[in-house]
């Protein structure tokens, strides 16, 4: 589907400016949407070049009230429609006001009313928005509609008078509160005239126990607030929108607890003071919501950083047994147990800083590697490299995998090379959005005639075994190379690890 700047730079010939300016009005029109319970088409005239004959004009995009039925359920973006059709297009951009037609038109079956609002930036009109309202569902006017429909004037005036959206700030209309969410009126003299139900719920959880209108707003809401720098910020940004300043949104937490969402905007239809418009948000139990999921992330990570402690822990005593023991192959089943208790707390040491409980691999493999290489035999001239990358996985492929590379590169170290002989291990790693393949190849020695990874007792290749088909759900083959040495070939699945 094409975008608003790639129609825009299709169909038309407007500076980059009103280009700007068109986008933050699609940013903002759910506002106006919502508000005059109506769709929004947004129409631009076809460059002289473009069109066929007469005056045309084409949909560049759409906007659908959550507040009421739509009445354009199929999709207009990129129909054209021309001043016969259209007659209050032509009218509102010659006469630069809004226009209405008198009577409603049948639409697919449904009655609709189309007004025009022309869209003004740098004194030029540069496009319509065309207000289109389904009236088949019949509503009575009740005093929330009655405001919802004069804000909505008040800020389609402010579109064709170009004071409406404004530049500066914009960056988070759409984490703003919306209409449903909590809606104040105020009049020139910051008090207020009208309050949604959320709005007067909002207010209430935040302390305010009796009914908004009548009370000046910016005072209240400072009154309110715990924090005093919070609290004079929300109340000058309502009294900024009052002196025609809009405002970007700002969140505050009451003496209560509750924690609320602003957004002042200005009403200033024709450039005459009208109040202002403040929406706002009642987010206590999102806040709640996130500061238990960060309280668990740091428990987690706290648990992974203590088990990470014990674990080296552990591996010094296993250290200091290893040297109160006499025997050389005690002495080598306790330093191959510190190598690998090492390598399960490097995991949890990379976790204890991670806030997604995923890890780095390439960076906990050249953390492991030296590992290996300290309680290698002292003759040992074998050096282990790394190539390609491993990416960023899961913690429960990371503990596994990195105790599977471990072992094999152990086992080369060991069993690959005559005592006193030098030789390269090397770990390839090729990765896709479904698989990770290692590669652990030595210039060794080779596998002995007849080896067998299934008949194979060390324990090294048992752990290995055990953890690629339990907990890595992989497959991992040991191959002699055609010159010399051994390939052990890992392939683990990244997709559906949860079954």
């Amino acid at each position: 589907m094409s975008t608003l700047s790639d129609l825009l730079a299709e169909h038309t010939d407007l500076p980059g400016a009103a280009v700007d300016h068109l986008q933050l009005v699609v940013a903002e029109w759910q506002l106006l949407s919502d508000l005059s319970f109506a769709d929004f088409l947004l129409w631009v005239r076809v460059g002289e070049d473009d069109a066929a004959d007469g005056d045309q004009y084409v949909c560049v995009a759409q906007a659908r009230p959550t507040t009421a039925p739509t009445a354009h359920p199929e999709d207009v973006v990129g129909s054209r429609t021309d001043a016969g059709d259209n007659p209050q297009l032509r009218r509102a951009e010659v006469e630069r006001r809004i226009c209405r037609e008198e009577d409603p038109r049948w639409y697919l079956g449904v009655p609709v009313r189309r007004e025009a609002v022309p869209v003004s930036h740098g004194g030029k009109i540069v496009a319509i928005l065309s207000k289109e309202t389904n009236l088949a569902v019949p509503r009575v006017p009740s005093g929330l509609e009655i405001a919802y429909l004069g804000i909505a004037g008040d800020l389609c005036h402010m579109v064709g008078d170009g004071t409406f959206p404004t530049a500066e700030p914009s960056p988070d209309v759409h984490t703003s509160p919306r209409v449903g969410d909590g809606l104040i009126r105020l009049d020139p003299s910051g008090a207020v005239v009208f309050a949604s139900p959320n709005a007067l719920s909002a207010y209430h959880r935040m302390g305010h126990a009796s009914d908004l209108v009548g009370v000046r707003l910016a005072p209240l809401t400072r009154s309110l607030i715990s924090d005093p720098f919070d609290a004079t910020e929300v109340a000058q940004r309502i009294l900024m929108a009052l002196d025609g300043q809009p405002s970007m949104r700002t969140e505050a937490e009451s003496r209560r607890g509750a924690a609320v969402l602003f957004r002042a905007l200005p009403l200033r239809p024709g450039g005459h003071p009208a109040g202002a418009l403040v929406l706002c948000r009642d987010v206590t139990e999102v806040r709640r919501r996130d500061r238990a999921l960060m309280s668990k992330d740091a428990t987690i990570r706290e648990i992974h950083h203590r088990v990470k402690n014990n674990l080296q822990t552990v591996a010094a005593l296993l250290r200091l047994q290893s040297r109160r023991t006499s025997s050389p192959e005690a002495r080598e089943a306790l330093a191959e147990s510190v190598r690998r208790v090492a390598a399960i707390a490097m995991v949890h040491e990379t976790l204890s800083t991670s806030v997604d409980e995923r890890v780095d691999l390439d960076e906990l493999i050249d953390k492991v590697i030296p590992v290996i290489g300290d309680v290698a035999a002292p003759e040992s001239h074998v050096k282990v490299s790394k190539s390609g990358q491993f990416g960023v996985v899961a913690a429960e492929v990371a503990t596994p995998l990195v105790m599977v590379l471990t072992e094999l590169i152990q086992n080369a170290v060991e069993h690959a090379y005559p005592p006193g002989n030098s030789g390269q291990i090397v770990l390839t790693a090729t990765r896709s959005a479904r698989w990770l393949d290692v590669v652990v190849a030595d210039d060794g020695r080779g596998l002995p005639p007849g080896f067998s990874l299934e008949r194979a007792n060390g324990l090294g290749l048992q752990i290995v075994r055990t953890l690629m088909e339990s907990e890595l759900r992989g497959t991992l083959s040991l191959t002699r190379r055609e010159r010399s040495g051994t390939e052990a070939v890992l392939r683990v699945p990244l997709t559906n690890r949860r079954g």
